[in-house]
Order: C-alpha cells, then structure tokens, then sequence
C-alpha cells in the first residue's frame, strides 16, 4: 500500500522510537524502516494461528510447530517489505522522496512525500507493489515444486505463497487507499485530465469497498463446505466478523484522508508567505518590552524584530514569551530577553507558496519567522500559528470551482 505522508521529521538513531510510536530498525536505500508496535501483537497471533494449522500437518513437531510459524511470520513480513521496497524503488525513480517504510497492524506503508507528476507515474509506482508480491508467489510456487509438501520447508514455502498471493489481490482490489485504488485514479486522472477527479472516483469506491468488505468477508468465509463453527481462518465466526470490520475501517479511513489530503492540495496554493505575514518593527535588544509594543502599535504592526546597531536582524522576539510577561512588568524586561536567536534557516522568502512554503517549515521547526524580500530587505515576521490557522481553513473550506457528480 502506499499512503500519502504526514512528513513527519524521524529521528536517526536505530532501536528509537519514532513518529506514531514505530521503532526504526534500520535504513535501505537511505529510507528509515519503522516497525510498529501492532506488528508484533500480528506477529504473535500469526504464529499461534499457523502453529495451530501446523498440528494438524506436522504433527511430529510438537511445540516446535511454534518456532516454524514464527519464522514464517517473519518471513511473511519480509516479503510484505519487498512489496514496499518495490513501491520506494519506483518512487526515488521518479524523483519523489520517500519519508520512510512502516510494517503496521495489516502490512506496511511507504510514505511518500509529494504526489506524481503525470498519471502514468501514479499508475507504476502503485503497481509495482503488487506485481512484485504476484512475483514472489511465483517463485515460492517454484520452490514448492523443488521440496516435498509435507516437510516444514513445503509447508512454509506454501504459506508464503498464498499469503503473497493475498497481498498482490487485495492490494490490487481498486479503492483508495489500496494500491488498485491508485491504479484506477491513475486510468480516470488520465481520461478526465483532472488528478481531483480520478480522487474522487477511487476514494468513494474504495468506501463502497470497505461496506463491501465489512459485509461480504462474514459471508465468504462461512459458505460452501466450512463448517458453521469455524472459518477457513481457523477462528470463531465472531473474530472473523470482527477482522472484517477491522479491515473494513482502514479501507473506509484511508479513502477518506486521500480524499481530504487530494482536496488540500488542491488549497494549499492560496498559502502564501506573503499574504500570512505580519508586519513587524525593529527594535534594539535593550528595548523595554512596553516601550518595543508602543512602537508596534503606532506601526500598526504585531511582530518585533531585533536589530543590532547597523540594522541588521539577529533575532525574533517570540509571541509566547510577550504573552507570559504580566503588564505591570513590562517597562523593566529587554525584548532581547524574550528573543530566539535568527538562523538562516529562519528566514522565508516572501515568494514562498503552498508545499514549499510547507516543506521549509518543516525542514527548520521554530515559531516564528523572518520574511524577506528577494532584495534581503525585510518584509516581515511569519508566526507558525498563523500558517496552521491558514491550513486548517483550507481544510474545512468547501471546495472552489467546478466538481465532479461524486464530490
């Protein structure tokens, strides 16, 4: 699967946790590998599942049944790995960086960071995953053909067969957020000439998808010759209705937020430094604060920066700390007191707009900002708060323009 990226920063030191709680395990291809806590929970219901499974087949393992179905666990994810290795491979072919891989509750994600430029990119990049995984089967099948069925290395090879098999199909079911799901925006982005569009279409069929799923799985897993006590499974009828609604959840949650992230993009242009910026007055670090505001007010502004004798900036008097001194206090604290030093990395071209604009927050977290103009003449200071307000309006904004039938 191939989920659009929160662009959370990660930390770079192995066995630490990372954003949404993930333990980096490592990097390939430069890309951080999280594994999320939900994946041992999997893991451990995966090899007490196929120990089970494995009793009735090798019987003569004993407890050692256990030991088998937790390398097939690993095995079973290190192929789910592959599926999204496939998915970054094609990715940083395209130029479109990769924040990071996480194995998760049912399967991974690669989070890609920006969106594909023509449809024909989106079509391979989300198709690779599940031809790769189609690839695997294959050769797992091929094995199988090498060993005897009833060894362990037949029993496992025949696991990691279906089991891939499963991740290409489904992957491949055409709803967002699934790979098929991207394939099919892809194929409507291409006829209609219009990314929102192909969106739209994928997003409210992946939601019929996961109703579809929610009902259809219950009914599948207990027709033709399973009994009516047990699911093909091997588990209660109860816990196979509730992986439905499990699955059925992701799949409707997922098409939702690529729905609302397509719609974002679509804003995000109207984010401009420039019109989010405030205007700001220079004052010296010695300034008292009451004196520093007076200024500002007879300006008209509401952001202080600080200057040194020459007029050059050095640092940004921040709007918490104004806001935690108490009036009476004012006139006897220095704005430098309250001030974060100026680096290069916080100063914000007043030409910046939507991602970019986005992305060179991120890239230098701080909470408020120098705005120049490309002469270095200083335009303003931009406060991140403002720039989270502007967001968050994009957000809930009804969309502009014309929309599709299903918009």
């Amino acid at each position: 699967m191939v989920a659009d990226s929160e662009r959370d920063r990660t930390p770079r030191t192995t066995g630490r946790r990372g954003p949404g709680g993930g333990i980096l395990m490592g990097r390939v291809l430069g890309v951080p590998v999280y594994v999320a806590p939900s994946w041992f929970l999997v893991a451990a219901l995966i090899t007490w599942f196929f120990g089970n499974q494995l009793d009735r087949v090798l019987p003569e393992l004993g407890n050692g049944r256990y030991l088998v179905s937790l390398f097939f666990a690993v095995a079973f994810y290190a192929s789910v790995l592959v599926h999204e290795l496939a998915h970054t491979l094609a990715a940083l072919r395209f130029d479109l960086p990769v924040r990071r891989i996480q194995l998760q509750f049912f399967g991974g994600v690669s989070e890609i960071e920006k969106e594909s430029q023509t449809p024909g990119r989106e079509f391979v990049l989300a198709g690779v995953g599940p031809l790769l995984s189609l690839v695997l089967a294959g050769v797992c099948y091929g094995g199988m053909l090498l060993v005897e069925s009833d060894t362990v290395p037949g029993v496992l090879l025949a696991g990691l067969m279906i089991s891939n098999l499963i991740v290409a199909v489904f992957n491949l079911l055409p709803g967002l957020p699934l790979d098929g799901g991207r394939m099919l925006r892809a194929v409507v982005w291409k006829v209609s000439g219009r990314p929102m569009t192909g969106t739209v279409a994928a997003a409210w069929t992946g939601r019929a998808l996961a109703i579809a799923v929610l009902v259809g799985f219950p009914l599948a897993t207990h027709s033709g010759s399973l009994t009516d006590r047990e699911s093909f499974t091997g588990v209660a009828s109860l816990t196979d209705a509730l992986l439905a609604a499990i699955l059925a959840a992701i799949i409707w949650t997922g098409a939702g937020n690529s729905l609302r992230m397509a719609r974002l993009r679509e804003r995000l242009p109207a984010l401009t430094a420039r019109a989010l910026t405030r205007r700001a007055v220079p004052v010296s670090g010695e300034t008292p604060l009451s004196e520093a505001l007076r200024q500002a007010n007879e300006a008209g502004a509401r952001a202080l920066v600080v200057v040194d004798d020459e007029g050059t900036p050095t640092a940004l008097v921040r709007e918490a700390g104004i806001a935690g001194v108490p009036q009476h206090r004012r006139p006897w604290i220095a704005v430098g007191t309250l001030a974060q030093d100026l680096t290069e990395e916080m100063r914000v071209s007043a030409e910046l707009t939507g991602e970019g604009l986005l992305d060179h927050l991120r890239a230098a977290p701080a909470t408020e900002y120098l705005v120049v103009e490309e002469t270095g003449e200083i335009y303003g200071v931009l406060s991140t708060s403002d720039v989270e307000r502007a967001f968050l309006n994009a957000m809930a904004r009804p969309a502009q323009g014309a929309t599709t039938p299903l918009d």
